[in-house]
């Protein structure tokens, strides 16, 4: 980990969290005051860092150090739900392994170790859990997909005697999941070369969004626009919700070109698409509402793209106006950090418009959910 804000005053250095023993699989940030950990109102902003990995493990993190330790999976722990499940202060985790299984742990519970953490452990699946969502419109619903494409909803508020009682709905998708996110009452699952919306509250397929042959790499859905975007060979797309309503086949709205090879990067907010792969060396950015293009930039120094064959961008992370990009070559990785919240230059075409929302963090913000 490294504090931006202090490397750019002027003090470096790292802190490692080298407490799991294999490969992390998974990260995500949440709120501390969500957690026992949470002592004071002047603590409200503060998040915890929690990770997943292949040693079986689920650890939480604050202050530089892990804090909780949750272990009961059979195997590698694959994926955390991208939300806290539960209102109120009784807030849960949700987690998936390899070994077909979701587990349910308590974010409230004391003691390092975590030994009373594990509320619930839903069965299910056949295969190892890929992704996870938490509805919108109800958070004691979970949506996960296996990955052979089985999607099951689970009422986590429900007595777990039974193995599988949890389970309030079933379905399946065509093709390899890719990824899931919960809008509301309906689940976006992308997964081959197509995404499917399905209502959670009949588990019927409501709508093909998109189809983006021979496959998709990437998907991203903003809530507050009828707007999704998928990545794919060369190329993003941008699809208007409403509009494949009334069709069978449904088109997109623009094609964002330019890319080389998959787009496996992609990130959506109501202002801008941030769009990158692993044998790209640049990043391209567009508006959402259009699909025009307002910026591309390489992800590492030139110097390092010259020098090294294949340097891609392998991860990305996107915080309103601040930009993150990993890039990996032959001999080494580079991490870069850009900030363009001086940036005025407008998206839109208008005279009058001096400073475009997409730079502007006042507008909108990510929050602090990385993934």
């Amino acid at each position: 980990m490294k504090n931006i804000d202090s490397f750019l005053n002027g003090r470096d250095g790292f802190t490692a969290l080298s407490d799991h023993n294999a490969r992390i699989t998974c990260m995500r940030l949440f709120p501390l005051s969500e957690t026992s950990l949470f002592r004071s109102e002047t603590q409200r902003k503060e998040n915890v860092l929690v990770t997943s990995s292949c040693d079986h493990s689920i650890r939480l993190w604050w202050k530089g150090s892990c804090q909780r330790c949750f272990r009961g999976h059979n195997g590698p722990v694959l994926t955390l739900s991208d939300k806290l499940l539960g209102d109120g202060s009784a807030k849960v985790l949700a987690s998936g392994g390899e070994d077909g299984t979701v587990r349910l742990w308590s974010l409230s519970s004391s003691g390092k170790r975590g030994q009373h953490a594990l509320k619930a452990t839903l069965y299910g699946h056949e295969k190892p859990i890929k992704l996870m969502s938490v509805a919108g419109h109800r958070t004691s619903l979970l949506a996960s997909i296996s990955k052979d494409s089985k999607v099951r909803v689970w009422d986590t508020t429900t007595s777990s005697a039974v193995r599988s009682s949890c389970c309030v709905g079933m379905t399946s998708v065509p093709g390899a999941p890719v990824d899931v996110k919960c809008c509301e009452s309906l689940l976006y699952v992308a997964a081959g070369s197509s995404v499917v919306a399905i209502d959670l509250r009949t588990m019927q397929k409501v709508i093909t969004v998109a189809i983006y042959q021979p496959k998709l790499c990437s998907f991203a859905i903003v809530p507050s626009k009828p707007l999704i975007c998928t990545g794919g060979i060369d190329k993003a797309k941008l699809w208007d919700i409403r509009i494949n309503q009334e069709t069978l086949k449904p088109e997109p709205v623009a094609e964002l070109d330019g890319h080389t090879g998959p787009v496996t990067l992609l990130h959506m907010d109501p202002y801008k698409i941030v769009t990158g792969g692993p044998e790209d060396s640049y990043i391209n950015v567009w508006e959402t509402d259009t699909g025009a293009q307002t910026n591309s930039f390489i992800c590492c120094p030139s110097d390092a793209a010259s020098s090294s064959s294949g340097m891609g961008c392998s991860a990305m992370a996107v915080n309103g106006t601040r930009i993150v990009t990993a890039s990996h070559g032959e001999d080494h990785g580079l991490v870069c950090f850009r900030d363009f919240f001086n940036a005025t230059c407008a998206v839109s075409k208008r005279e009058d418009v001096l400073i475009s929302k997409f730079w502007d963090p006042q507008s909108y913000s990510d929050g602090d959910a990385y993934s």
